[in-house]
Parts: structure tokens; C-alpha cells; sequence
């Protein structure tokens, strides 16, 4: 419970309390010891967060802005989304209240404490959540945004998230997919290192292609020109946006493979890569970018059994994860790095940590066994994601049986796309989404051998929001057509599998 007792003046009224924003703002001040009042116009049935404040003791005013707020209240931080015709302010003037934006609260409260942001394509949420899971194995305690079901990397969230109590900060950091998103990210959040998983396509329309979505994360490196970054130097995107490879701390992956695959490089050049996974792996462009020899690099790689060992500038050691899959032997190495690297953990403590991390919900997530074949959950929702996924579970199981549930951020030209990844690497394909039923009926040959198999749910038309692509029932509908083929393992993709867990649950 935090104690009003000792708290400084002045007494800040928070506006919004039920918003994300007002919500952290609110916990920020608290923590750091101010007094705080709170309102919204919003009933206690409709405040959403309202029990990450229920060890926070200050006035909470709900479905009013009453006077007693404004009387008391010598500083009112609004919401960044109100008006500035909002009737609110009316109030703040009438009352003589000094106002201060949430990004004035950002450059008065400064983080006070190590602050590390993660960003990428793919992987960046594994690699956080290992990072801080360190990081508590040895008695540092992250800041945590507490939103439950909300993954909090756009926005004020992370930036705020560095302000809350806790040892270190490790956030997530992701975009819109608009120019200037991430410079603004960094500034707010104020980081002394940035990791790098990988940049692949994502959040593409009509009016971006991929260079741009790599220049935006491009914006990311440069803020770390002076500060210290770890990459994923195995893609070639990312390291065509370092000037200098030896400025940077390098990982990557030593494994052979036969996979070939094409990225534009920043030459305007299309670049083969010998691809470990989809986007990474070994390449040379005539401009000259080449795969540089990794800091650090993971060898020996045996990635049913989840072990490999990792060659550091000093030594080499064995590392066991409770994880199968190459991709996440490139999350895992990008975490144990950071931890050394950053926060100056020793390297026997990071491997006991890899060792009890049991992965993130959602991430190649085994729900249950039906009848021999297991079934497997995975939030992939792009191209790039899903091919990855999709090679490493074939890598462990002799059959797979996909049921899609996404609808791509990217419309048609992303479904197709997503699509094909799925008939690469599924023996059967069940589209439980809109979406993927449209791409699937496009394919003939497939439906009428067997390998597609089309549900009535699928015929459904349902209004996507973002990559939730598909309802309850279609999920589920999905899923009983899929158990009934024969295979080693059944994988549900998407954000609506994800969405729909407990339900899929029932299923068992």
C-alpha cells in the first residue's frame, strides 16, 4: 500500500485515471512520493485499469469532475488525447490551476534509474520479458506497466513504464509504422542502450513499402549513435544502418543451411541471404555490406533440445532453454548479451536464468495433447513471423496441421502473402479467418487434394481490428476441423488464437 504520509507538495490532480495515460501519470507521482488526486468522467464498471491503482491510497473521483478536484488540486495534468476547446480547461482557468502536460511531467520527472528499450520486427517481446526475468533472478526489479492483456510498447506507455518504481527498465518499444515514431519514443524514454532483434516486413500498406518501415526503425540506431547498442548483425537490414559495425555489439548465429532467401539492401540492390531465419542469416552485396563476425555467437545449435553454446569476446559457454526453435536462440543470445553487457550481470547467472525461463504466453504456447498430436499456439501475424514459426516447428514435428486466424495489417497483399508461408510448410491448412478463407478459395488444386480445408464460420464475414482477424466461433470452428486431421501437431495462428485461448482450452 503507498503511504500518503511524507508526500511533498505540490498536489497534482490527474485527469483521466481510467486512460492508460492518466493511469501511469497518477502511479509515476505517486511513486516518486507527490500527492495525487484522480478523476474521470468514466463509472468505476467502465475503469478498465481501475486495479493497478488499488494500492495506490489517493482521491479517486469517478463520473464527475467535482469541485473539491479543482479547489485542492494546485496542478492538473489532462489527458494528451483533450482538446484544448475541452470544457475542462474553462474549469483549470476559472480556477486559477496551473496545468502541466503530460510531456512536461516527462522532462521534469527524469528515469532514475538503467533504462534499456528493445525494438524489431519479431522477437522483441520474448526478448524483453527474458531480460527482466533475469534481471528479478538476481534481485533487480524491472518497472512494470501492470495492464493486463495490453503488450504497452507504443506510445506514452513505455516512457512512462521507465518512470515507475523499480531497479531497471526494460521496454519494449514498438511503432506505428509512421515516420518520427521511434525518435520521439527514445527521447521520452531516454535509454542508455537499444537491442535490435531483426527488421522484416511489417505494418505495410499501399502507402509504405519496406525501406520505409526500416527507415523508421533506423531512426531507433541513431539514437544510440553515442550509446551503446547490441544488433542482430545476421540481418542485413540492420546492419546497413550502422556506420560504423564496430561501434555496435554484434550477435548472431554459426549454423548451416540450404535456405535462400532476398532483401532489398539500402543500395537499392536485391541481396541473397543463406537465411538461418527468414530476413537473417549469411550475405554479401556488391556494395560491400557483408555479415560481419558476431561478438557474440551461438554455435553447435541443437534447437529441439533447446541447448547451444555461445562463444563470448572471453569464453564459451553452454546454454539450456526451455524453448525449441532457432529464432529463439537468436531472443535468447540478444537477452544474455544485454544482461552482460548493460546491466553488468555475471554470465553463470544469466545461463541458471535462460535455464527457468518458460517462455511467453502466446509464443509457440503447447495448450494440449489431442489424441497424440499436440496443439500448439502461436501469435504470429506477419509474413515474416509465420515462416519463421511455421520452419522451426517442422523442424521438430513430421506433420502440421495450420489453422489461420489472421487477418494481415497489410489487407489483401498480406494475406496472400501469409498464405503462402502457410502452404510451405502446413501439410493441411485450415483458414478459420475472413481473410485467409478469401486467399484459400483462390487456391483450388489445394482444396480439392486435401491439404485446405474450408469451414462454414470461415464463410463469416467479420470486420477486422488490426490483425484480429477472426471471431470466437471461427477460431473454434477452426480448430475442431483442424483435430480432425492426422498430424504430429496442430498450430493455431494469430491474435484471434490468442484472443480465444480459454476457449480453445475447453476444447481439451
Amino acid at each position: 500500500m503507498t503511504n500518503s504520509e511524507d508526500f511533498q507538495d505540490p498536489v497534482y490532480g490527474v485527469v483521466g485515471i481510467c486512460g492508460v495515460v492518466g493511469n501511469l501519470v497518477s502511479r509515476m507521482l505517486m511513486d516518486k512520493k507527490f500527492r495525487v488526486m484522480g478523476t474521470d468522467m468514466s463509472p468505476a464498471s467502465g475503469c478498465t485499469f481501475l486495479y493497478t491503482l488499488k494500492e495506490y491510497d489517493f482521491p479517486k473521483f469517478l463520473e464527475n469532475h467535482p469541485e473539491s478536484f479543482f479547489n485542492d488540486a494546485d496542478i492538473i495534468v489532462p489527458p494528451p488525447s483533450l482538446s484544448e476547446n475541452a470544457e475542462l480547461f474553462n474549469r483549470i482557468s476559472e480556477h486559477g490551476n496551473d496545468v502541466m502536460t503530460v510531456d512536461d511531467c516527462l522532462i521534469q520527472f527524469k528515469p532514475d534509474k538503467p533504462v534499456l528499450c528493445v525494438t524489431g520486427t519479431n522477437g522483441k517481446t520474448t526478448t524483453t520479458t527474458l531480460l527482466k526475468h533475469i534481471c528479478r533472478s538476481m534481485n533487480l526489479e524491472p518497472t512494470e506497466h501492470g495492464f493486463i492483456k495490453l503488450q504497452g510498447n507504443i506510445d506514452y506507455i513505455p516512457p512512462l513504464q521507465a518512470r515507475l518504481k523499480g531497479d531497471v527498465a526494460v521496454l519494449e518499444t514498438g511503432t506505428f509504422g509512421n515516420t518520427g515514431d521511434l525518435e520521439i519514443m527514445m527521447k521520452r524514454c531516454e535509454p542508455e542502450c537499444g537491442v535490435v532483434t531483426n527488421i522484416n516486413p511489417d505494418h505495410m500498406d499501399e502507402t509504405h513499402d519496406f525501406m520505409d518501415y526500416a527507415s523508421i526503425k533506423g531512426e531507433f540506431v541513431d539514437y544510440f549513435k553515442n550509446k551503446k547498442l547490441i544488433v542482430n548483425s545476421d540481418d542485413p537490414t540492420v546492419l546497413g544502418l550502422i556506420n560504423n559495425p564496430d561501434s555496435v555489439i554484434k550477435f548472431g548465429v554459426d549454423t548451416t543451411t540450404e535456405d535462400i532467401g532476398y532483401k532489398e539492401c539500402w543500395c537499392g540492390n536485391e541481396i541473397e541471404i543463406n537465411e538461418t531465419i527468414t530476413g537473417s542469416g549469411y550475405y554479401q552485396c556488391e556494395c560491400g555490406l557483408k555479415r560481419p563476425e558476431p561478438d557474440y555467437i551461438a554455435f553447435e545449435i541443437k534447437e529441439s533440445e533447446g541447448r547451444f553454446k555461445l562463444k563470448t569476446p572471453d569464453s564459451i559457454f553452454e546454454v539450456k532453454m526451455n524453448l525449441i526453435g532457432l529464432h529463439n536462440v537468436y531472443n535468447v543470445t540478444g537477452a544474455m548479451v544485454a544482461a552482460r553487457e548493460y546491466f553488468n550481470l555475471p554470465m553463470d547467472k544469466i545461463i541458471q536464468a535462460v535455464e527457468t525461463f518458460e517462455g511467453v504466453s502466446g509464443r509457440i504456447e503447447h495448450l494440449f495433447t489431442h489424441e497424440e498430436m499436440e496443439v500448439i499456439l502461436d501469435y504470429g501475424h506477419n509474413p515474416a513471423g509465420i515462416e519463421t514459426v511455421l520452419k522451426e516447428l517442422k523442424k521438430v514435428y513430421e506433420t502440421i496441421t495450420v489453422v489461420l486466424t489472421v487477418s494481415s495489417e497489410s489487407g489483401e497483399q498480406g494475406d496472400m502473402e501469409i498464405f503462402d508461408k502457410v502452404l510451405k510448410f502446413g501439410d493441411f491448412i485450415v483458414p478459420a479467418s475472413h481473410a485467409s478463407r478469401l486467399v484459400a478459395e483462390t487456391k483450388v488444386e489445394e482444396i480439392e487434394s486435401g491439404k485446405i480445408l474450408l469451414t462454414t464460420e470461415s464463410m463469416v464475414k467479420f470486420d477486422k481490428t488490426g490483425t484480429l482477424g477472426a471471431s470466437s466461433d471461427q477460431v473454434l470452428d477452426g480448430i475442431k476441423t483442424g483435430l480432425k486431421c492426422k498430424s504430429s501437431a496442430l498450430i493455431c495462428l494469430g491474435e484471434a488464437a490468442f484472443k480465444y485461448k480459454k476457449s480453445i482450452l475447453d476444447l481439451k
